[in-house]
């Protein structure tokens, strides 16, 4: 009895411990998921599919453990927060999933539909098969997805024919509520832009609203959580419109600004109100309008008229009995929730001086070139006008008829802020005012999309911090409205040659999966019937060629190499399989021809090569044979980069027949251009040695040749030679071949061309060209920013295991005598560091790997044989795999954790 009462007391305490392992155990892991995304946005109210995608990010409590990593997730979706942590979700629960891509989670639960609102965790299984806590609630909701879901009208002040289209008219609605709201939220499309009031105050700090699409097809629809700014009783959504992009000649939008928006409420005894836009609403002028055109050369400003404010014109108490009846329009335009992040002002700036220029004429300098609005408050006489003119030059007061005006106030004073226009500038000069503003009355922001910062890097070499530093900024100056510009005054054009020179310095250095699928969204909706692309979208004017279009062939696969996310390809595939089959029927004997499109250029700029290189003209004219070779070879490059994507999309026979087809016009290419008895592509230049090696054209010893070449004519001028894609070419090369030194060399010249020239010049933003000709404050060489980052940090994806699930870590310790760098890159998978330093021949390196992720170290050493880890021999090391001994380098492998290297250099 004694042994069966043992036995039976033994089987219940194991299965008390079963049972504790299950609940408790299973919570036991030191991971954890955080930065939680849906469709690669923080909690979005309002996305543009009913079937999201999860991404997060994994981090661990114990960041000295090596070799963490997982294997799994679950994620459950409820409607509620209450039924979600009951652990019953009444939507979706996926279950374990074996996986360890932290981007690859598609919704499969009950369908969901226009409006709905949701709740989800996530919680990941690690190596040994302990589960992580659940992360944290993150909330997500279904936009209005076509036009049958709105319930409301286009609405606006103007006649049809567009006379006084230029004001920025106040439309409100008054409404009464019986209770606070549980919940509301207010969806807003517009042609031009907007801005929401609720009850007398601005709601949310969008700026510039919405972001930019083409407005002869489509508007995005920007979304707001307005359930704090409205209470029981009465209440009030103000919506103020600005012209901007609905007077641009290609769109031509005669009666805009529009607007079109439905208000959602919620209250707590479960009922619902709808609110939409329709003639019930009131309408009157405010005190902005827009002067100027909008079109290039010529974006203009605004006029602000102080006499003309209404303090509390959304306010409820507000009596609008005088104010009109808003007028209903029809319109075909398609209407797409918001999937880019509003613009933001992230950035204040300060006068760092004012003067008088000239009598009654004050200068401020606000110490740095910037893209987006200024705020300044003046006196002047009543009722007179002050002009307010903008300029990137300090010899000049305006550039690009950058100007705006303010009509003074009955009081004597006037505040003048960019409402729905912005300025690229440095100097701000004002005109008629009766005294000089005080550094008090002045601030400026810049302006741009919202996306994160997602990297960082500093050194010892003041000129490349300060070249690093310039260039970030300014590829932060040309990112406003969801799309990257050449220039934020003259064009605002989104080139896509220009997105090629800055695809790489913008990955490495923020997190722009949004934005960028965002802008690859509006090239596919531009293309035509054809298959043919404009050179700009969603703006389509501009000049360009196949290297311009290209980029929608090129940035999906540069985003997918740095996320691992295959639906940015799978989106992108029926355009680019459109785009290269256009380009087949411009094709003859395997040579891609002449070919523009007058809709949206001249064919004077048709066909461009490699734009702005040192002394280059700005002309177009009949293709030479450089700019044949050029787009010709660029071409090679794009199938094969396509080939690249079928293949990853699970398109294998596609990919096939792509691959024949590179080979195929390789040849072709190499036949036509090459000149074997200078052994070079039409030109012995650093873009023509560049370009045949990375498009895989000519034998393998003639591509070696040519590299060879490109280095000794780099370390012969100890400069570029290079326009906008030749320095890309540039940098990608010396980066995919391990040259660092050499791009260190160019990056550290003071000399034109260089970037240490244009900052000895006085830039703070970096210019079109390399002798300061026209903008400055341009993408043009931007290319350089990915060497910081990949190159003298040398943290770079593998093509093998996109998303950073193994890379390659090969700083460039002591490169040309620098003596420190530090920096880290936010992935998909975690933070990836890595700091060095050289002191009296010996360098020390610390890394950190993230979880679920390995690295390929490479240390640069005169003595691999001795280099140690935390005190011990690297080989002996735990955490760090196959070692290799090379002349001058040591590489090993290594699991996730915290490194420190330390080596003679």
């Amino acid at each position: 009895m004694t042994a069966t009462r043992s036995l039976f007391f033994l089987v219940i305490t194991l299965l008390g411990i079963a049972f504790w392992w299950t609940i408790v155990g299973s919570d036991s892991s030191p991971l954890g998921v955080v930065e939680q995304r849906c469709e690669d946005l923080r909690e979005p109210i309002a996305v543009a599919t009913t079937e999201p995608k999860f991404s997060w990010h994994v981090e661990t409590n114990d960041p000295t453990r090596r070799g963490q990593g997982w294997a799994g997730y679950q994620i459950q979706v409820a409607r509620t927060a209450e039924t979600l942590a009951s652990g019953a979700p009444d939507l979706w629960d996926s279950g374990w999933v074996s996986s360890t891509s932290p981007v690859s989670a598609i919704y499969a639960g009950t369908p969901l539909m226009p409006r709905n609102r949701a709740c989800w965790r996530v919680r990941i299984r690690d190596l040994d098969g302990s589960a992580s806590p659940w992360s944290a609630t993150a909330r997500f909701a279904i936009g209005l997805l076509s036009v049958s879901d709105w319930a409301g009208e286009w609405i606006g002040a103007h006649d049809a024919d567009g006379e006084g289209r230029t004001g920025a008219p106040w439309l409100r609605r008054r409404f009464e509520l019986p209770a606070s709201p549980q919940r509301a939220v207010l969806h807003v499309a517009s042609i031009g832009y907007h801005e929401v009031h609720a009850n007398g105050a601005k709601v949310g700090d969008a700026l510039l609203a919405p972001s930019v699409s083409d407005l002869s097809q489509r508007t995005h629809a920007a979304s707001y959580d307005v359930t704090e700014a409205l209470q029981s009783g009465a209440n009030v959504i103000g919506l103020w419109l600005g012209s901007g992009w609905s007077r641009y000649p290609r769109y031509d939008v005669p009666a805009g600004p529009l607007v079109r928006a439905e208000l959602d409420i919620s209250l707590e005894d479960g009922t619902t109100v709808r609110l939409s836009t329709g003639p019930d609403w009131r309408v009157r002028s405010s005190n902005v309008e827009a002067i100027g055109g909008w079109a290039f050369g010529d974006y203009g400003g605004e006029r602000v008229d102080q006499s003309q404010t209404l303090p509390g014109w959304s306010a409820p108490d507000l009596d609008d009995s005088d104010w009109a009846a808003a007028r209903v329009f029809e319109s075909a335009l398609a209407i797409v929730p918001e999937s880019v992040e509003p613009n933001l002002a992230v950035e204040e700036l300060h006068p760092a001086a004012i003067e008088e220029s000239r009598p009654g004429v004050f200068r401020i300098d606000m110490g740095r070139t910037f893209a987006g609005v200024v705020e300044v408050r003046l006196r002047g006489a009543p009722g007179t006008t002050i002009r307010l003119s903008f300029s990137e030059r300090a010899g000049e007061d305006v550039t690009y008829a950058q100007r705006s005006e303010l009509v003074v106030g009955p009081d004597g004073t006037g505040t003048f802020r960019h409402r729905f226009n912005y300025v690229t500038a440095r100097w701000i000069t004002i005109e008629g005012a009766t005294e000089s503003p005080q550094e008090r009355d002045v601030r400026a922001y810049l302006v741009r999309s919202g996306y994160e910062r997602a990297g960082a890097f500093t050194c010892s070499d003041p000129l490349l911090q300060e070249i690093h530093d310039t260039v970030a900024w300014t590829f932060e100056c040309l990112s406003l409205g969801g799309y990257v510009v050449d220039c934020a005054h003259r064009e605002r054009w989104g080139y896509g040659g220009d997105g090629h020179a800055t695809m790489e310095t913008a990955l490495s250095h923020y997190g722009l999966e949004a934005f960028y699928g965002d802008w690859l969204d509006d090239w596919a909706a531009i293309q035509d019937e054809f298959g043919n692309l404009p050179f700009t979208s969603p703006t389509y004017r501009g000049g360009g060629g196949p290297a311009w279009s290209g980029i929608v062939v090129m940035l999906p696969w540069e985003v997918y190499r740095r996320t691992g996310d295959r639906s940015l390809l799978e989106r992108s595939w029926p355009t680019i399989e459109r785009w290269l089959a256009f380009l087949e029927t411009k094709t003859v004997d395997g040579i891609l021809q002449l070919y523009f499109d007058e809709r949206y250029t001249r064919d004077v700029y048709s066909f461009l090569g490699d734009w702005v290189p040192p002394g280059g003209v700005q002309a177009g004219g009949a293709p030479d044979e450089k700019r044949k070779f050029f787009n010709n070879a660029y071409r090679v490059w794009a199938v094969r980069t396509a080939a690249r994507i079928a293949e990853r999309i699970g398109r294998a026979a596609d990919a096939e027949v792509l691959l024949l087809r590179a080979e195929e016009l390789a040849e072709a290419v190499h036949e036509r251009f090459f000149d074997r008895e200078r052994g070079v592509y039409v030109a012995a230049r650093q873009t023509y040695y560049a370009l045949p090696v990375l498009a895989g054209i000519g034998p393998e010893e003639v591509r070696d040749d040519l590299f060879r070449r490109l280095v000794a004519d780099v370390e012969e001028r100890q400069h570029v030679d290079t326009g906008i894609h030749g320095t890309w070419f540039l940098v990608k090369i010396l980066l995919q071949r391990g040259r660092a030194d050499l791009l260190h060399l160019v990056a550290s010249q003071r000399d034109e061309p260089s970037w240490g020239h244009m900052l000895a010049m006085g830039a703070t933003t970096i210019w079109e060209q390399w002798d300061g000709i026209n903008s400055r404050a341009h993408s043009s060489f931007l290319s350089i920013g990915a060497f910081f980052v990949e190159g003298i940090l040398g943290i770079r994806p593998l093509d093998s295991a996109p998303g950073y699930a193994r890379f390659e870590l090969a700083p460039a310790v002591g490169v040309n005598d620098l003596k420190q760098a530090s920096g880290y890159l936010d992935t998909v998978r975690g933070r990836i560091s890595c700091e060095w330093k050289v002191e009296n021949g010996r360098a020390e390196l610390s890394i950190v790997v993230p979880v679920g992720t390995t690295a390929l170290v490479r240390i640069p050493t005169s003595s691999p044989l001795t280099v140690e880890e935390s005190g011990v021999p690297a080989a002996d090391s735990p955490g760090i795999a196959a070692v290799a001994i090379d002349e001058g380098e040591f590489s090993c492998e290594v699991v996730s954790g915290r490194y420190r290297f330390t080596f003679s250099r």
